[in-house]
């Protein structure tokens, strides 16, 4: 008694001087990982499961580029959130840019950017979007531009002395304490007492070097910092980044563990193409081995199907996340929409709602998988597994699908039925289903509010016209924006053929009585009624899954001029008409489009194209115009009398005039009859080709060189000391390039490789094909020390392996898949092209200099 009269004495006297006192109150944790590893919530006792997005628009790059825009950051955070919730987004997690809210001492900084973080954290928490945090991220915080010094512990210790250096641990641990006792000016809570903040991971991808013991010590002691500041919520870090410190992360007291997926690559600086449903076809873990790796949570802060648009991944990317045992994933990274016209923030990456509509969809999709799909359940081996539970991913048809009594989503059209009309009470799509015909290219969601009452948001039109992974700028718009009314017809049961439609977000003042479901419809949220229904209490101030009702957010166009989207075939069969399909945007029934030919001898020819759609168009050019050589042509865009539009480039100017310069054309190559069919050729596919190299060095790797012939490239894949087991090679999307060939696939007999190897023992070179069902097949060429050509007959290829490529990151991650079916070859169904050397070596060869050089691939009759 006596000890507490004196401790409380003690406490008012501090208070009487003017002294701060700050005890750190421990309160009741959300979630908790119970003795098995299982990441549950404290309330009721279920487990966590949640699938979300990183996004980054309070830091870095992502505030200076709204910055630069003229735009209030607070706003566009409430158009990204509402988006995110749109999308069926229920978790959030990013690295913050401690570089920008710390000091050297690592004292926090109350500015702007953590102000603005805070109102991120206020505005997700009103949707019900739950957070993890991740306080370090050790990054500077300048790409895609350069770095600035701003004078905190990173910037002066950088990654790899704050994992290492004493003064950088206390920098650390007072950064921590600071940060997780800061009060959070719009939830009125610190991050330790808001229940919407679930959990957070230590730092972001730490690369630890030195004893192993160091590394347990950093992260322990950064755990107490946290923990000091009354913190009792879970405590995850990185295992994945560093594995040969696995070991060293695991006999540390965290709660969890983190992990990344990156299953097709990074910064490609193109679009990737093929079926990349193998490389997400399941996720190992290199660390069961280790006894304390178990009976510990996992999340996975980021993941990414990187470089590519189509969208089929998401879905399977969600199965095997939730077969691997993770409850916790958020993809790298939502794209601003304020930036997200040109892609500007994360090359690689492109996520958005608005323009990229068909991947938000089956972003929602991937989510419910997340959510329902059983954990641990295994549904074979792709193709086997394209149909799992209630879900569909199609890699031929580029699509997502869920089907389920109550929800019907899919990420393009699909002539699927759903399984009961009567009951659905969700809807949300791209393209046109046997609910929904629609031409339009943006996403749409149809919510049930109650019997005869729907709610309807339509997105505007988001058309690429450039490939959104190349290099980015600013000034280089990817995807455009139109915005156009057009048909909508609906079949859904419930609302009968003769609804009324009315616009309830601001400024829509539409209204329209659907006949037979047929209505027209321009972006914007509606109400649709049912004949005789009264929707009074129906109105903008109501709430429904954390949306409201009359809630509408979306882009306008950038550009006035238009805009044409096309890619040209590679070759094509001569003697046969061919069909020239594009996009424009940004034009009116009134403007004019031309194809104009050159081909052979013959002057332009000037073919008007058909509309098909608001932006579709067509043309063909005559068969008897089809020589051989190469096809040159251009479209003309010609909007009154006297403006020109010509593509590709975009030309200002009659392109017709004797002193118009332009000279730009896409090109097609019309081949001889029987002629060969290029499946790789050195120069011209160096840029798209995927190379493997398992370790470069300075005497070893993947290059394109100079070849023998001048003008001449070779692939050259060589090390000075082969090891067991070391295979390299190459892989290369040709599916493209057999389209304008198809009626004579079936007459090619086989493959002509031109090719090396690079020192004088006999080597054996494996030429693959892999199908669009992901089997392939593959057979062997022997190679000797001069260039010769060599003749695979296709009846040699014999079912086999393919590499995953590009890489998956993290580099434990299976390196080889095989089919679990296999159909039989059929050269019409070939997608990708595999070259590898370094198999059936004598153990004499180990140790010895070991290469192999192609210099191009063909078919032949």
């Amino acid at each position: 008694m006596r000890k507490l009269y004196y401790a409380l004495t003690l406490f008012f006297l501090l208070l009487a001087g003017g002294v701060s006192v700050c005890f750190a109150q421990k309160s009741i944790s959300p979630t908790y990982v119970d003795a098995k590893g299982v990441f549950r919530w404290t309330k009721g006792k279920a487990p966590v499961y949640l699938w979300g997005v990183n996004y980054t628009l309070p830091f870095a790059y992502g505030y200076r580029s709204v910055k630069a825009l003229n735009l209030k950051h607070e706003e566009e955070i409430d158009k990204d959130v509402y988006h995110l919730a749109r999308m069926g987004v229920e978790a959030f997690r990013v690295h913050v840019w401690d570089t920008e809210i710390s000091d050297s001492s690592g004292n926090l900084k109350v500015n702007e950017h953590l102000r603005l973080f805070d109102y991120l954290l206020y505005k997700l928490k009103q949707r019900g979007i739950r957070i993890i945090i991740t306080p370090i991220a050790f990054w500077g915080n300048g790409y895609p531009e350069r770095d600035e010094r701003t004078g905190s512990f990173s910037d002066k210790y950088g990654k790899g002395g704050a994992l290492v250096n004493e003064d950088a641990f206390k920098a650390q641990e007072r950064y921590l304490q600071q940060f997780f006792k800061h009060v959070n000016p719009y939830t009125k809570l610190t991050y330790t007492a808001d229940d919407n903040v679930i959990a957070t991971e230590i730092n972001n991808e730490p690369h630890p070097s030195g004893p192993k013991a160091r590394a347990t010590e950093y992260i322990n002691r950064m755990k107490a910092a946290i923990n000091s500041t009354g913190w009792s919520k879970p405590v995850f870090y990185n295992i994945s980044e560093s594995p040969w410190y696995a070991d060293a992360v695991a006999k540390s007291n965290v709660n969890g563990f983190s992990f990344q997926w990156y299953p097709t690559g990074l910064v490609a600086g193109h679009e990737q193409k093929g079926n990349m449903l193998p490389n997400v076809d399941r996720y190992t873990f290199p660390y069961d081995t280790i006894p304390e790796f178990k009976n510990k949570a996992r999340m996975v802060y980021e993941f990414d199907a990187a470089d590519v648009l189509q969208s089929y991944l998401y879905p399977a990317v969600a199965r095997s996340f939730k077969q691997a045992g993770f409850q916790w994933v958020t993809q790298f990274a939502y794209d601003p929409l304020a930036t997200a016209y040109a892609n500007t923030e994360y090359q690689t990456h492109f996520l958005n709602l608005a323009y990229t509509p068909a991947k938000a969809i089956s972003f929602l999709i991937a989510s419910r998988v997340f959510h329902l799909l059983p954990a641990g359940k295994k549904y074979g081996t792709y193709p086997q597994d394209s149909v799992f539970d209630a879900y569909h991913v199609s890699y031929k048809q580029a699509m997502s699908e869920m089907n389920t009594v109550n929800e019907f989503y899919y990420s393009s059209s699909t002539n699927i039925q759903p399984l009961d009309n009567k009951r659905l009470a969700h809807v949300a799509g791209v393209g046109s289903s046997a609910l929904v015909k629609y031409q339009g290219y943006g996403a749409y969601f149809l919510d049930k509010l109650e019997n005869g009452i729907w709610r309807l948001e339509v997105m505007p039109d988001a058309i690429t016209i450039r490939d959104p992974f190349a290099r980015p700028s600013p000034s280089r718009e990817a995807v455009y924006i139109a915005w156009n009314s057009q048909s909508m017809q609906l079949a859904l049961t419930d609302l009968g053929n003769d609804f009324k439609v009315n616009g309830i977000n601001a400024g829509n003042t539409f209204t329209s009585i659907a006949s037979q479901g047929k209505f027209n419809i321009a972006p914007g949220t509606y109400l649709l009624v049912k004949a005789g229904k009264s929707s009074s209490r129906w109105t903008g101030s109501k709430s429904i899954n954390n949306l409201n009702l009359n809630e509408f957010v979306a882009p306008k166009p950038r550009t006035l001029s238009p805009q044409v989207s096309h890619t040209p075939l590679t070759e094509v069969s001569t003697g046969k008409s061919i069909t020239v399909k594009i996009k424009v945007v940004n034009i009116d029934s009134t403007d004019k489009v031309t194809l104009s030919v050159n081909s052979g001898f013959s002057g332009p020819s000037q073919i008007a194209m058909t509309r098909v759609t608001p932006y579709d168009y067509t043309a063909e050019i005559p068969a008897n115009t089809m020589a051989t050589g190469i096809l040159n042509y251009r479209v003309v865009v010609q909007r009154g009398i006297s403006e020109y539009f010509t593509f590709p480039g975009n030309h200002s100017g009659n392109p017709y005039q004797w002193d118009n310069v332009n000279s730009d054309y896409w090109q097609t190559f019309i081949a001889t009859p029987k002629g060969n069919l290029s499946l790789f050729d050195a120069i011209a596919d160096r840029e798209m080709a995927n190379p493997y190299f398992p370790e470069y060095t300075r005497t070893g790797g993947a290059q394109f060189v100079s070849g023998p012939n001048t003008g001449k490239l070779v692939f050259r894949v060589a090390t000075q000391a082969i090891r067991n087991g070391q295979l390299m090679g190459m892989q290369l999307y040709v599916g493209d390039k057999l389209k304008g060939r198809t009626g004579e696939l079936a007459s090619f007999t086989k493959i002509m490789v031109r090719a090396r190897a690079t020192t004088s023992q006999p080597t054996k070179l494996r030429i693959g094909l892999t199908a669009t069902d992901a089997s392939t097949y593959a057979a062997f060429a022997d190679l000797s020390s001069e260039f010769k050509t060599l003749e695979i007959p296709l009846t040699a290829l014999k079912p086999d392996s393919s590499l995953l490529l590009p890489r998956p990151y993290p580099g434990f991650l299976p390196l080889w898949f095989k089919a679990g079916s296999f159909a039989g070859f059929a050269l019409q169904n070939a997608d990708n092209l595999e070259i590898t050397a370094g198999h059936m070596l004598d153990a004499a060869r180990y140790g010895q200099p070991f290469g192999v050089e192609v210099e191009s691939v063909w078919l032949a009759y």
